[in-house]
């Protein structure tokens, strides 16, 4: 066999080795191979390759390239999209990081949000005070409806998989319901929500030229900091992991992956709850009566196995993900669907789902080149006293 061909082989296993060793490698790589293909999209779509990349380079710096003119507000919406996302993001990959599915990350968004709305409906309207509060009951809104479902969990061994997928409904409906039934309220929308409430920062507003860019995404960031001192940095993080890698070990270690799973359930359910409020607070100025999933929570899905499940990670792919949200509309001024942004997300996150695939293959090769038969035989010289 030609000793040449091995090396190749090795080559191609270190490469997808090197590829898939760590998630920021692998999340980056994907991006960037889903806008590769979401431009192949573009141009069997009839549209311009490059369309798409003008559309997102101006979402992501307000440049117009077309027509060379700069509009920070791009920006700002951009921002603005993708906060609610980097912190549903957050709630799957903190109850992921504890061994747990959670799918019910749009349930507590909806929690979150209403509690936000009812907040600043009836709650005092007084300066900073008033969003603080409102803010605290969102987060205690979702940390209720995730926890619940880590009670189930604990208390019945009931599947949380079941349990958030059956809530996420039970939320829907109980907002539906306790939202008209506020006075003043219509089938859509509930009386103004008072300026005391909003989360908007007239500050921003100016930097970002009108955007609906505000404190949230400062909360976001800031959700994300916590995310990774929590798991990296405390005792409790460390129980979290431990239950997450081996529940059994863990329970051996005196952890008890029972409290340990009801408290990563309520604190991913705060999370999600912040980004109701995000949403409900920030983005409008009256309270909504939902006619279907905002679809945060699926999104958050996504969002966290595009960021491995890691604080920081989350955020960058957040962004992301937001980012291509708010390029639609630019990519329909560019002559393109902007479904194109969702067949761009659904080709990343199918080349996530692939990682294990990667690294089993990246082992076949690396195996196959190590015991590939190849000429033994010692050259001339070599051996015994040549």
């Amino acid at each position: 066999m030609d000793r040449r061909a091995v090396p190749a082989k090795i080559g191609w296993a270190v490469f997808l080795e090197r590829l898939t060793a760590t998630d920021a490698r692998l999340g980056v790589a994907v991006a960037g191979l889903g806008l590769l293909a979401g431009g192949l999209v573009a141009a069997l779509a009839g549209g311009s390759p490059l369309g798409l990349f003008r559309a997102l380079l101006q979402a992501a710096t307000g440049w117009d390239a077309a027509r060379q003119v700069w509009n920070i507000r791009y920006v700002g919406e951009w921002l603005a999209v993708a906060t609610p996302l980097i912190l549903t993001g957050l709630s799957m990959g903190f109850a992921a990081r504890a061994g747990l599915f959670n799918i019910g990350a749009e349930g507590q968004y909806i929690a979150g949000l209403t509690a936000a709305q009812f907040a600043a409906l009836y709650l005092p309207p007084v300066p900073v005070l008033h969003a603080f509060l409102c803010v605290a009951a969102a987060l205690a809104a979702g940390a209720v409806w995730g926890g619940l479902a880590g009670w189930l969990k604990a208390r019945f061994g009931a599947s949380e998989v079941v349990a958030t997928i059956m809530l996420n409904y039970l939320a829907f409906y109980l907002s539906r319901w306790l939202t008209q039934a506020i006075p003043g309220a219509t089938t859509y929308r509930t009386p103004a929500i008072p300026a005391s409430a909003q989360l908007d920062a007239g500050f921003l507003k100016t930097l970002s030229g009108g955007s609906n860019l505000g404190w949230g995404f400062f909360a976001a960031l800031g959700a994300a900091l916590l995310f990774w001192w929590l798991l990296e940095r405390t005792r409790m993080g460390y129980a979290l992991r431990a239950s997450g890698l081996n529940p059994d070990a863990a329970m051996a270690g005196g952890i008890n992956p029972g409290r340990v799973g009801i408290f990563a359930m309520c604190l991913a359910g705060a999370f999600a709850g912040l980004a109701g409020a995000s949403v409900a607070l920030g983005s409008f100025n009256h309270g909504r009566v939902l006619s279907e999933f905002d679809n945060y929570g699926f999104m958050g899905i996504a969002v966290a196995l595009a960021g491995g499940a890691r604080g920081f990670g989350v955020a960058a792919a957040g962004l992301f993900f937001g980012l291509l949200a708010s390029a639609q509309t630019l990519m329909q001024g560019q002559g393109i669907p902007r479904e194109l942004a969702v067949i761009v997300s659904g080709i990343v996150v199918i080349l996530l789902s692939m990682k294990a695939g990667l690294g089993a293959l990246a082992g076949r090769l690396g195996g196959s080149a190590v015991g590939a038969p190849c000429d033994a035989r010692p050259e001339p010289g070599e051996g015994n006293g040549g």
